[in-house]
């Protein structure tokens, strides 16, 4: 069997090596310049890049969605974080980029410390928002050394086979799902601008530019994104900048009713307009490039960069967001059981390799006859590998599923929801350790599904109840406990999170994942993952408003690994209600073998 939405192949940038590296510092040199900083994003901040912006990985060999580069004339390095430490030391060449994690050393720390007094350091200011320069801008200046700007990215001039920009078809977003009408959608968006007191917003993410306008695209891998921007003034119509061949007349027709649409290069020139008219514009500080920012403020113009209004908005899901998200959970619910079925009976024989568990999983997504694309590349992890918080599976590392852990991290895009999802199971024999770390893991998940916190309290808050089984172990992982889900858009959505960085509260009608996890380094991996729903909980005395956690996935959690002796009465009892829901939602929409299998996985544990 082949897969449709994903790919086993060798990465599909081809890396430049060092012969890349000697040319970007010769065309340096010819540019007047001593270094350039390159990050992975492109120029909207995406996580998941179209081809034409994968320059880091062209660059440096490295492929996680999330790092920076600097090149100088003697030294360079690659940054990322906790999440890619193995894939940083297995996939740079060491004689080219150091390896470092920009927790323990920050890019601009690492920067000031290597440059010499009177060094020109380049950036692309498409590629940057104006708060993450400006480290570089405050740590370059200690040091004697000069930040400029750049015309053109040097690296795009030695990219001799760079991929051409998406173009993919936009396509409109069903009312019905939406819940509301891309009018009403800009007319809450202007509200918030008269509260603000500015006079217009630059819709600078394409996550947010399609929430606004109901729209969908294909321009990003797994993430139904069209690329493209808008600029919405408090008073009159809204402008909406994207490449006209990507929109039909139909869409053309229902987008022009709400907005005038305008090339994609026309959003610097209509923000020197309203600097040259002394406006005040909101700037989203995630997304925004310093060449918009400057673009309003060298006319005149006052930037109020700060949290983008539409951020929060999209996050807190209405009525009809809500009812999709369940409706896709038991569909993928279905899906996830007759695979685990599926990979139950063929497993243990050994017959079965990484990728084709991933190929299996996605064939029974496909076949539910409703799906557009998976949410991300599945992590289908066995022994080792599962040690990667972020492994991709390749012909290349592809291994067989041996006895001990299996881990699959996947998720589906349906019109309806989006899915994230992880299970991690035990073939054959598991060793006393694993059965711990397991269990421990299993803990901080059963903490935070069953957790009750008052209005106002922030992801932070609550990320330690995921990690105080393993703490107490002398153990811990280096992710946060979850992440804020899209409602058919990206499966990583801000601002909500359950992390230690995660200052937003938690509202209700917020989608997180509550995804603790264990890993050892060469040897095994576990997490386990749900999506769950932020609702009011009513509670009998309470002083104050309070919310929970409403679970929306439904699959069995392997039982086979469990220490039982770890877990308390009321986490055995948390597990068996859990179970017993999974299998009276999901029961009925399997066929009779799966059923078998799942009446067996979710057997009570008392």
């Amino acid at each position: 069997m082949q897969a449709v939405f994903q790919s086993f192949g060798p990465d599909r940038i081809r890396s430049a090596g060092a012969e890349g590296l000697a040319a970007l510092r010769a065309r340096l040199a010819a540019d007047g310049l001593d270094g350039f900083i390159l990050p992975r994003s492109d120029e909207y901040q995406n996580e998941y890049v179209p081809p034409s912006a994968e320059r880091l990985a062209f660059l440096t060999g490295f492929t996680g969605s999330w790092g920076l580069a600097i090149v100088l004339p003697d030294a360079a390095a690659t940054f990322s974080d906790g999440r890619y430490t193995v894939q940083l030391r297995e996939q740079l060449d060491p004689a080219l980029f150091a390896g470092l994690n920009a927790l323990e050393t920050p890019p601009e720390r690492w920067l000031a410390d290597a440059v010499r007094p009177g060094m020109r350091i380049g950036f692309d200011p498409a590629l940057h928002t104006p708060d993450g320069i400006a480290r570089f801008e405050r740590a370059l200046a200690r040091a004697g050394a000069e930040l400029l700007p750049v015309e053109a990215n040097p690296v795009d001039a030695i990219w001799q086979d760079r991929p051409a920009p998406p173009s993919a078809p936009v396509v409109l977003h069903p009312e019905r799902l939406a819940g509301a009408s891309a009018e009403e959608k800009l007319g809450r968006v202007r509200a918030k601008l008269a509260e603000l007191r500015v006079d217009a917003l630059a819709v600078t993410d394409p996550h947010a530019l399609a929430w606004i306008f109901n729209i969908r695209g294909g321009d990003v891998s797994h993430t139904p994104l069209p690329l493209g921007r808008a600029l919405i003034p408090r008073e009159g119509r809204a402008r909406l900048f994207i490449d006209g061949r990507k929109l039909s007349q139909e869409v053309r027709d229902a987008l022009s009713a709400v907005a005038e649409i305008d090339d994609p290069a026309g959003l610097e020139e209509a923000l020197s307009l309203l600097g040259r008219g002394g406006a005040k514009v909101r700037f989203d500080a995630a997304s925004a490039s310093v060449r918009f920012v400057e673009a309003l403020e060298t006319a005149g113009g006052t930037p109020d960069t700060g949290a983008d209004p539409v951020a929060l908005m999209k996050a807190v899901k209405n009525e009809a967001e809500i009812a999709g998200a369940r409706a896709a959970h038991l569909r993928d619910g279905a899906a996830m059981c007759r695979f685990l079925a599926w990979l139950a009976g063929e497993a243990p024989a050994g017959r079965v390799t990484e990728i084709d568990a991933a190929v299996a999983l996605e064939r029974f997504r496909i076949e539910t006859g409703v799906l557009k694309d998976v949410s991300f590349p599945s992590i289908s992890a066995a022994g080792a590998h599962a040690a990667l918080p972020h492994y991709r599976v390749t012909e290349a590392s592809n291994a067989a599923i041996t006895p001990g852990l299996y881990l699959i991290d996947s998720g589906g895009q349906y019109e309806d929801g989006t899915t994230d999802i992880t299970r991690t199971v035990a073939v054959g024999e598991t060793t006393p350790e694993m059965r711990d770390r397991y269990t421990r893991v299993l803990k901080g998940m059963i903490a935070i599904s069953r957790t009750v916190f008052p209005k106002g309290v922030s992801g932070a808050q609550i990320d330690a109840f995921a990690r105080q089984a393993l703490w107490n172990a002398g153990a811990d992982f280096d992710h946060g406990t979850g992440h804020g889900v899209g409602s058919f858009l990206s499966v990583h959505e801000g601002p909500q999170r359950i992390s230690k960085l995660g200052t937003t509260p938690l509202e209700p009608g917020m989608i997180l994942s509550n995804e603790p996890g264990y890993y050892r380094e060469g040897a095994f991996g576990i997490r386990i993952e749900n999506l769950v729903l932020v609702e009011r909980r009513a509670l009998e005395g309470a002083e104050r408003e309070m919310h929970g956690f409403e679970t929306l996935t439904f699959v069995p959690i392997d039982t086979a690994p469990i220490e039982r002796a770890l877990l308390t009465a009321d986490e055995i009892a948390w597990l068996d209600a859990y179970h017993a829901e999974v299998r009276a939602k999901i029961g009925p929409l399997v066929d009779a073998g799966t059923r078998i299998w799942l009446e067996a996985a979710t057997r009570p544990l008392v």
